[in-house]
């Protein structure tokens, strides 16, 4: 697959990512090698990684917990010790080996470690490669709210390697995949349509799939890269789905959504609204519907229930001067950003998401 050019760095497949790494990890360049892994990770990818890694530079490998309740302060400041006491200096490189907590910490990490180490993204899980390796976003959770200390930083490289995605359960490889039809829906039709017959698709086609959703990605923040425009599109179904993903997280009494399960939900919702307000046709939101759905689990909601995900929207990072902003479909393939909605409508996008 063809080298992605990003704004200030490139997003590399297969053997074109060995070939850069053996490239740049040299000694006159970097003084040490940090490769940050989860212990899912660390059984199932590091061994292949490392056995084509060819550097002569001392490589230190930092071992987390898995899971997003390892996204916190907590845990950086675990980090920057261990980076700390293991010799890491200005002239260290961090490569984070993960899933989308690990991109996202180990990214923070580095940007905050002597005031700033070089790092390289190599997501190991489909929503990694496709999203939240891509585009500079680096942070950690505030208690159980989502992304709300971070920076937004460029690594030196993403390294995609989709042999990786063997190691992935279904429900996994299902998340990741929110994240790809969320593209289409916000910015390509025909993009979009491939998803029609998932039942059709080998694993070439996935391959093909997944360079083209990071191409998305890519487009969209390389035009705004702070997020002052246009990359507000990609929260498309994150206004709902990160307070429904972070309710979720809190409550004793629900099994924790994946980050693209809840996302698939708040794609759905943010849908419903988008017809309410006339931006997409009753066809269209029932296509959308009935595509995710036949995908994603429903997720029964109570009354109980809706009134503490609606509480949580006043977080949501993406809100100005205290009012809620939604990306919301402008027809399939376009978008509306910095669109408002009053609660009476969000109850209604549940009741019907769950009809």
């Amino acid at each position: 697959m063809q080298t992605i050019s990003a704004t200030n760095y490139s997003i590399f497949f297969n053997e074109k990512s060995y070939e850069f790494l053996a490239e740049v990890l040299v000694p006159n360049r970097y003084s040490k090698v940090f490769i940050l892994v989860d212990e899912n990770t660390a059984t199932h990818c590091l061994p292949t990684f490392l056995a084509n890694l060819a550097t002569e530079v001392t490589i230190e490998i930092i071992e987390l917990e898995a899971g997003e309740s390892q996204k916190n302060i907590e845990t950086c400041l675990q980090l920057w010790h261990s980076l700390t006491e293991l010799g890491g200096d200005r002239k260290s490189i961090l490569i984070n080996l993960g899933g989308g907590v690990i991109s996202d910490i180990g990214g923070f990490v580095a940007c905050t470690f002597k005031r700033g180490i070089d790092f390289i993204n190599v997501p190991t899980t489909l929503l990694a490669m496709v999203d939240a390796s891509i585009g500079g976003k680096n942070g950690v959770d505030l208690g159980n709210l989502k992304n709300q200390i971070g920076i937004i930083r460029e690594p030196k490289a993403v390294l995609v390697l989709p042999e990786f995605l063997a190691t992935l359960p279904s429900n996994e490889m299902r998340s990741g995949l929110a994240e790809m039809l969320k593209h289409g829906l916000i910015y390509d039709k025909e993009y979009w349509n491939q998803f029609k017959n998932l039942s059709d698709l080998n694993t070439e086609d996935l391959n093909i799939l997944i360079h083209q959703s990071i191409q998305i990605k890519n487009n969209i923040v390389s035009e705004d890269l702070t997020e002052n425009g246009i990359r507000k599109s990609l929260n498309f179904g994150h206004t709902l789905g990160h307070a429904i993903e972070s309710y979720f997280l809190e409550s004793d009494s629900k099994t924790p959504l994946l980050h693209g399960e809840a996302i698939a939900i708040g794609m759905i919702l943010e849908s419903y609204i988008s017809k309410e307000k006339k931006l997409l046709t009753n066809e269209e939101y029932h296509e959308i519907k009935y595509i995710i759905k036949d995908i994603f689990e429903t997720v029964n909601f109570s009354q109980t229930d809706i009134k503490n995900c609606i509480d949580l929207l006043i977080f949501d990072k993406k809100n100005e001067f205290g009012k809620v902003q939604f990306a919301l479909l402008d027809g399939i393939g376009a978008i509306k950003i910095n669109q408002e909605c009053d609660n009476d409508l969000i109850y209604n996008a549940f009741e019907d998401y769950q009809s």
